[in-house]
């Protein structure tokens, strides 16, 4: 399996990013050419040699009018979701990489929406939305889909500590809509002051990264190094490592109880309970008990580590006396969700790939949406995404 991994231990941002992955090509110079001939208005990238504590990596300039950011900030304009929507969509890319490029902005959008109390619609874009960034976020989606990892794990990431200056003043490290990006994602501070983590690299980050852990034993092929222009302590640079990693598998534990006096409805909530706990699957199989009894046999999947409170919900939402336990090892496709922009809203889809097998699947909620309020058939509207979107 193909495997990108992203070493955020010096947090992560737009250009970081961007200059770590075109590391990684045979050819960057041909790719830079093909940013530079998007036509992003008054936009210009430049891949620079950087030093960082010793280490030669690239730095990504972007430059609006010539000059870099931080030079050039007479230049920058508020920019609305509707504006940054109105350059993407004239880009001359792919529709997965445009559809990456909304997403991104709309992740950013929403934590602006929520830090600030207004909605989406009425979101003004200062550092995220200035072109610079629309560059950044244009050049990682486009180097994610020249790479076409089938997996991208990242490092916890480290935020940084400290204040920062932004356009409503100073902020805590993490800034606000960064930390709101960065749910569910494992952080870390540290000793070193100042802001380590961009909302453009934590929206990036958020919707291309699969999985925050520890690097994979994985066979390496390439490796880039990714510079940011503040010095520090550390080498400031992202290190994206690209190689090849043994199909995944590992270890589930079954639970299973044989069940004789339970109606359809409380084994049905049991059912919900157990799966809103944290249980991988929840399944029932009919069996027969001593004195020819019709039964249900409930079995739960869970990770060995959620075992015992797996168990504690099963006495609790059941009527069983016991409980039996095995360990059992599975093989599973790498699974990912895209949220991907349609006329009729969003809809997301599950890809799922490894052992030579690639497949997809759209949200059932999603598709039930669209075809109540467009009063068609499901097939219908399966037929119309494959075909569009």
């Amino acid at each position: 399996m193909k495997i990108l991994y992203l070493d955020c231990s010096m947090g992560a941002a737009g250009d970081m990013l961007a200059a770590a992955l075109l590391e990684l090509l045979p050819d960057p110079e041909a790719f830079l050419n093909r940013l530079n001939s998007l036509g992003i208005p008054h936009i210009t990238y430049c891949a620079e040699p950087s030093v960082k504590c010793g280490i030669t990596g690239t730095h990504m300039a972007v430059r609006v009018h010539g000059e870099e950011e931080g030079e050039h900030h007479h230049h920058h304009h508020h920019t609305g979701t509707q504006d940054i929507a109105a350059i993407v969509q004239k880009l001359p890319v792919s529709a997965s990489v445009r559809q990456n490029i909304l997403a991104v902005y709309d992740q950013i959008a929403q934590a602006e929406s929520h830090v600030h109390g207004v909605p989406v619609s009425e979101i003004h874009f200062h550092e995220v939305g200035s072109m610079d960034a629309v560059a950044d976020v244009t050049a990682v989606c486009m180097l994610m889909e020249e790479l076409a990892p089938e997996q991208v794990i990242a490092s916890p990431v480290h935020v940084g500590s400290g204040q920062v200056q932004c356009a409503h003043g100073i902020l805590p490290v993490p800034a606000p809509a960064t930390a709101y990006l960065l749910r569910d994602v494992p952080i870390y501070g540290g000793r070193i002051s100042g802001e380590l983590c961009t909302p453009t690299g934590a929206a990036l980050l958020k919707h291309f990264v699969t999985a925050f852990s520890d690097l994979p034993v994985m066979q390496v092929e390439a490796i880039g190094y990714g510079c940011g222009k503040k010095d520090f302590p550390a080498a400031n640079c992202v290190r994206a490592l690209l190689g090849r990693t043994q199909e995944q598998s590992e270890d589930v534990v079954e639970l299973s109880c044989n069940l004789d006096d339970m109606t359809a409805e409380e084994l049905a909530f049991a059912m919900e309970r157990l799966l809103e706990g944290g249980a991988l699957d929840v399944f029932t199989v009919p069996i027969g008990m001593k004195k020819c009894r019709a039964a249900t046999m409930l079995v739960t999947l869970c990770k060995p580590d959620a075992v015992q409170k797996t168990i504690q919900r099963i006495f609790q939402h059941t009527t069983t006396l016991g409980v039996r336990q095995q360990t059992l090892h599975r093989h599973v496709l790498q699974r990912k969700t895209q949220a991907l922009q349609t006329p009729f809203g969003t809809v997301h889809r599950k890809d799922a790939s490894g052992f030579g097998v690639m497949r997809s699947k759209y949200e059932y909620e999603d598709l039930v949406r669209i075809a109540r309020e467009q009063n068609m058939t499901l097939y219908a509207v399966r037929d119309w995404l494959e075909e569009n979107a």
